[in-house]
């Protein structure tokens, strides 16, 4: 089985899937790891260095990769399902599961961490806010395609796992 974990950046996609994984033993991939073990670069420095689109196409061909594996939770990047027809082929290739966060727990996650999102990494206050709140309305349509959508929140690996049951 493959369970894909889709939502907005911080919204505890590793976090959660990293405990899924252990709980029933199946390998844990961080696509965005996964990419960066692949090229030797930050996500960052591809950003920088060779363009969002370029990274996109990486993205794309890592998930594929990935897709030949089995017993596995994949962490996906923020934007995965939103490209190429990634959410199509997560859809076909195992569970996925939308977790959902509102826009504003998601910028008082993100403020932490935002020098490693380079998407991020140059906003602040209601500029950030407003970011994600314009991206997230973007992305939805493709987030709420997935099979399940779980508030993001207050989940737990025990209510996947009972969901997945």
């Amino acid at each position: 089985m493959r369970i894909f974990l889709i939502g907005f950046m911080g919204c505890g996609k590793t976090t959660l899937g990293k405990k899924l994984a252990r709980t029933l033993n199946y390998n844990f991939i961080d696509l965005d790891s996964y990419i960066e073990n692949k090229t030797t670069e930050k996500i960052t420095e591809i950003f920088d260095k060779k363009g969002e689109q370029y990274f996109r196409d990486l993205e794309k061909e890592s998930l594929n990769e990935i897709c030949k594996m089995d017993n596995m939770v994949l962490a996906s990047g923020g934007g995965t399902p939103c490209f190429s027809d990634n959410m199509q082929t997560m859809l076909a290739k195992g569970i996925c599961i939308y977790l959902k966060m509102e826009s504003e727990d998601l910028a008082e996650r993100l403020k932490k961490e935002k020098n490693n999102r380079p998407l991020i990494n140059q906003l602040t206050g209601n500029t950030l806010i407003d970011f994600i709140s314009e991206k997230l309305m973007e992305r939805e349509v493709f987030y709420k395609k997935a099979h399940h959508i779980l508030p993001a929140t207050n989940i737990s690996k025990t209510d996947i796992i009972k969901l997945i049951s």
